[in-house]
């Protein structure tokens, strides 16, 4: 090879260098870009230089662990954002139900004080008005909650189903570049990268490398999301059980809608939300819930052993709502249900799944997974503080949904609006304060669950609520120090260091000038030859 002909191909060199170089420079703010450097190899005949390939700096292994951080990170601050309106709520010392329960019991000791005064009947009704109503506000809250995470679910699927999709057509084009140039797309490749980190931020995934070029992503479960230039589609479902609840279904490639158990969605914004709202929203609804019904329960039962003014008994004071039952639209039988009052004692904040095998029942606690026993007596079954009626002919397959609490306190409420109508005595009334004092010592007694007074159950929800919302922020800070620490790494090796990139500009310029140089002597040396022929 001549030296005219080397100069050349350094000359190329350089300049590929120098417009690698440039690129970087120009796309350090750019998320999805790795910095790229030019791989110069000795020419293959002759001498000279040649340009073996514009890399990519990218370690796979690196970004698998920053992407598994950041779906931990997401999911924990997604849990974080939520608990923490919950804890808002609960620990308000101004509007939480604590200050308003020990208003109620203040009033009833006034009533007994002076059991026929108007006033003090009236501040009964009043505080008990009061009590209900945050009672209310309470669940509103709470059940406005379970909508909004019903519609970020809804939104999240349509983000992974973009995504997906995205990653699908960048498999095609990569091919398809490939197949053109014979080289990597760079850039291709980086927006494909790119997706897969943001995906990952909303769910955990599975992602294999198909001969070291295609992505294939699957769920945690196997079923795949995206294969070579296909994907798939999740969808938002109506859960099978429970209409209130909105859960994920997966479409596979026959058109076939199968709905996802919620423990396979775990991870990212979306596994963080269905993880909040199963550990602390359903729980925490269900424990204002059973306080409501526990406390109207066990008042209404000695309001009735009482005397109002008029001499007549005692009715109920409260109102709560009735307990709900959802059937599965494949079912043959029909469920009503209703509180057992006489077994108040073993009603529990949690739901339940009770199923028909054809012969026998079996009652699942949804909060535990633990069987609960039960009495049958023909069409009737007991537990857990309520019964259920069955209409119609049950079948194998039958199963039914059963929220004892769930939305109780939606509908708590006074029974009664008279004050003559409140039983403060025993007997035929003549300043008898006996039920008065017998209704005021409810504050002390264990009526809810059967272990717990109304003050001690509230205040376990708060520290329960408390504590989730506390560990969730630790190990929130925890795993984002290591998600920093993982991005500091990948941004060491694919991140573009401005300092590094000014240093190579002038390397390649040198490099550049210095093949130019020897291009400008091959010149002067073959215009020298000519001249002495002449």
């Amino acid at each position: 090879m001549s030296m005219f002909s080397i100069g050349l191909s350094g000359l190329n060199a350089a300049q590929n260098a120098l417009n690698t170089t440039s690129n970087n420079i120009s796309n350090v703010y750019t998320p999805s870009y790795n910095r790229e450097l030019t791989q110069l190899g000795e020419g293959r005949i002759g001498g000279g230089v040649r340009v073996n390939d514009i890399e990519r700096q990218f370690n796979t292994y690196v970004a698998n662990q920053l992407n598994n951080a950041k779906t931990q990170s997401s999911a924990l601050s997604t849990y974080n954002n939520q608990v923490s309106q919950i804890d808002n709520l609960l620990a308000d010392r101004a509007a939480g139900l604590s200050p308003l329960m020990q208003s109620f019991f203040s009033s009833l000791e006034d009533l007994a004080s002076s059991p026929s005064d108007p006033a003090a009947r009236q501040g009964v009704l009043g505080t008990a008005n009061t009590l209900s109503a945050q009672f209310r506000s309470f669940d509103g809250y709470l059940q406005d909650m379970q909508s909004n995470i019903n519609n970020q679910i809804k939104d999240e699927i349509t983000q992974v189903n973009n995504t997906v999709e995205q990653i699908a057509g960048l498999n095609r084009e990569i091919v398809l570049a490939r197949a053109r140039t014979g080289e990597a797309p760079n850039s291709l490749l980086n927006q494909r990268d790119h997706l897969v980190s943001e995906l990952n931020e909303r769910m955990d995934l599975r992602l294999n490398v198909q001969d070291g070029k295609t992505y294939n992503i699957s769920l945690p479960n196997g079923q795949p999301l995206v294969t070579g230039t296909s994907s798939f589609k999740l969808e938002a479902v109506q859960a099978e059980n429970d209409p209130q609840r909105t859960v994920v279904g997966y479409r596979d490639g026959g058109g076939n809608l199968v709905q996802l158990d919620e423990s396979i969605v775990q991870g990212g914004a979306l596994g963080g939300l269905m993880t909040f709202r199963a550990e602390t929203l359903d729980k925490t609804q269900n424990q204002i819930g059973q306080l409501a019904v526990s406390l109207s329960v066990a008042f209404n039962e000695q309001h009735k052993q009482g005397t109002d003014l008029n001499g007549d008994d005692g009715e109920d004071f409260f109102r709560v709502r009735e307990p709900q039952v959802y059937g599965s639209s494949e079912n043959s039988a029909t469920a009503l249900i209703e509180f057992d009052t006489d077994n108040i004692g073993q009603l529990r904040a949690t739901d339940y799944t009770v199923s028909y095998d054809g012969s026998d029942f079996s009652v699942i606690r949804n909060d535990t997974g633990a069987a609960v026993a039960f009495e049958r007596d023909n069409d009737q079954l007991s537990f857990g503080g309520v019964t259920m009626t069955f209409g119609g002919d049950l079948e194998n397959g039958d199963r039914f949904e059963v929220q004892p609490v769930r939305r109780a306190a939606a509908g708590m409420e006074l029974a009664i609006s008279e004050v003559d109508k409140i039983a403060a005595g025993e007997d035929a009334f003549s300043g008898d304060n006996r039920n008065a004092l017998a209704l005021q010592s409810l504050q002390s007694q264990n009526i809810v669950g059967g272990n717990a007074s109304v003050s001690g159950a509230y205040g376990a929800i708060v520290s329960d609520v408390g504590n989730r919302t506390n560990i969730t922020q630790v190990n929130l800070e925890a795993r984002q120090g290591l998600t920093d620490q993982l991005r500091a790494v990948q941004q060491s090796e694919s991140g573009v260091n401005l300092d590094e990139e000014a240093a190579n500009l002038i390397r390649y310029q040198q490099f550049y000038q210095a093949n130019a140089r020897v291009i400008d002597t091959a010149g002067t040396i073959m215009d020298t030859i000519l001249n002495l022929r002449n």
